[in-house]
């Protein structure tokens, strides 16, 4: 592994980046510069970013994507910092600790934006891998695709066991969460399931936020230059008045 001094200061490693985006206002409290990291092991089927699945992108030290943010800090401030992005960017979970440490000691606000499936309670070294990362990490912005695990297999092609089970660990260490449900008709919008959700998210000390995200098909260009069918080809954005339901049901906003 390649590392060598930069202006942030220490020696690092490497990571692999789809992009980056100097300027977002939806992934996270404030504006914020976001890191999209290379690779997923889930296959939402509803998923707008299919080039980031699989390995590749561009090498970065995290010096390096250190440097690249603090150029915008004037613009951030205090009100906004940085956002880890995928894909999903804790299977870069050394380089994601790294590099938020790098922005701490910088007095820059990270938040990690994650399905949580990389983590997994039964292995004491992806636990304390994950300590290390939250040592470092001010806000979690947790995907959670669906409450059901087999219904949330159909959707992504994995159980939502390590999911919940990370919510609960950072509910338990003190992590502020931001939850994001994405609503699609037919897939994840059932008022029942709605409601299992909100029940577990009740069971958690540290949600600030639940955010429903309707469905929507920008990302369908994508998949015919990759040469992928789209899986939910004819599905359209839910109506309005089924986000607001969500949202109601699920308390979206702020949590008391």
């Amino acid at each position: 592994m390649n590392t060598f001094l930069c202006l942030c200061g220490v020696l690092s490693m490497n990571g692999f980046i789809h992009s980056f985006e100097s300027f977002g206002t939806v992934d996270g409290p404030g504006i914020r510069f976001v890191v999209f990291m290379q690779g997923c092991p889930l296959r939402c089927q509803y998923c707008h970013n299919p080039d980031t699945w699989l390995p590749g992108g561009t090498e970065y030290t995290a010096e390096q994507v250190c440097d690249q943010a603090l150029k915008y800090k004037s613009y951030f401030g205090d009100n906004g910092g940085v956002t880890v992005s995928g894909g999903e960017p804790l299977l870069q979970i050394g380089f994601v600790t790294e590099l938020f440490s790098l922005l701490k000691k910088r007095g820059v606000h990270t938040a990690a934006d994650t399905s949580g499936w990389t983590f997994d309670p039964d292995r004491s070294e992806s636990v304390e891998k994950h300590l290390e990362l939250i040592r470092h990490t001010d806000l979690v912005l947790l995907d959670i695709k669906h409450i059901d695990p087999e219904k949330h297999r159909e959707i992504t092609g994995k159980d939502n066991a390590h999911t919940l089970a990370f919510a609960k660990f950072l509910s338990d260490h003190g992590i502020p969460m931001w939850i994001r449900h994405v609503l699609v008709p037919g897939l994840t919008d059932d008022d029942g399931a709605l409601g299992r959700l909100r029940a577990f998210l009740d069971t958690l000390r540290t949600v600030e936020k639940v955010e429903v995200l309707p469905y929507h098909t920008m990302g369908v260009v994508k998949y015919g230059k990759l040469g992928y069918p789209y899986p939910l080809e004819g599905v359209l954005p839910p109506a309005k008045e089924r986000v607001e339901n969500a949202r109601r049901i699920l308390g979206a906003g702020r949590k008391s």
